[in-house]
C-alpha cells in the first residue's frame, strides 16, 4: 500500500499581505499628497499675480454710451418767395451721469439755443452731407457753452440726427 504523500501546510499568498504592495501604496500616496500641496502653494502665492497679468491683458471693454433724445424742433428757415422749414430730430451723445443730469435739468434753454441757432439758415445750406456734419458740429458748440458763470460745459460729445427734413 502505497502511503499518501504528505500534506504541507500551503500558506495562501493572496490573503496575507505582501510587504512590498502596502510600500508601493505609501509611496504613492506621498507622491500625490507632494503634487497637490505644491499645486496649492502655486496658486496661493503665483495665482493672483497670474490673474492680474491675464486681466491686464484682456482689452478694456467700451463704456456704454449715455443719449439724451430731444423732443424735434420745427423751425422756418430763412428763404426767399415761398416759405421753407426745417423738421429736426436729434441725441446728443454725453460723457457721463452729470453732464446728463444738468442737460436734462437746462433743456428748455438748451432747446430755445438750438431753435435760434437753426431758424438763422438758407435751405440750400443744409443739402449736402458735408452741410449736416458742420451743423451737428455747430449745435454741439452752442449747446455745449456754459449756462452761467458758475456752471462748466455740458459736457456734449456729438450730436446725431434721428430725422433731417427741409421742405
Amino acid at each position: 500500500m502505497a502511503s499518501s504523500p504528505p500534506v504541507a501546510n500551503v500558506v495562501n499568498d493572496a490573503s496575507a499581505p505582501a510587504p512590498r504592495s502596502s510600500k508601493l501604496l505609501i509611496g504613492l500616496l506621498v507622491g500625490i499628497s507632494l503634487i497637490a500641496s505644491a499645486a496649492v502653494g502655486y496658486f496661493f502665492v503665483l495665482g493672483p499675480k497670474a490673474t492680474a497679468a491675464t486681466e491686464a491683458a484682456k482689452p478694456a471693454a467700451p463704456e456704454k454710451p449715455i443719449f439724451i433724445t430731444l423732443e424735434p424742433l420745427t423751425v422756418n428757415l430763412q428763404s426767399e418767395g415761398r416759405g421753407k422749414f426745417l423738421h429736426i430730430g436729434m441725441s446728443l451723445k454725453v460723457r457721463d451721469e452729470p453732464a446728463k443730469a444738468q442737460i436734462v435739468e437746462f433743456m428748455p434753454e438748451l432747446r430755445s439755443r438750438a431753435l435760434l441757432l437753426l431758424s438763422n439758415r438758407q435751405p440750400e445750406s443744409l443739402m449736402s452731407t458735408e452741410d449736416k456734419s458742420k451743423l451737428a458740429e455747430e449745435i454741439r458748440s452752442e449747446l455745449n457753452r456754459p449756462l452761467a458763470d458758475n456752471l462748466p460745459s455740458q459736457g456734449i460729445a456729438s450730436v446725431s440726427f434721428n430725422t433731417f427734413v427741409v421742405q
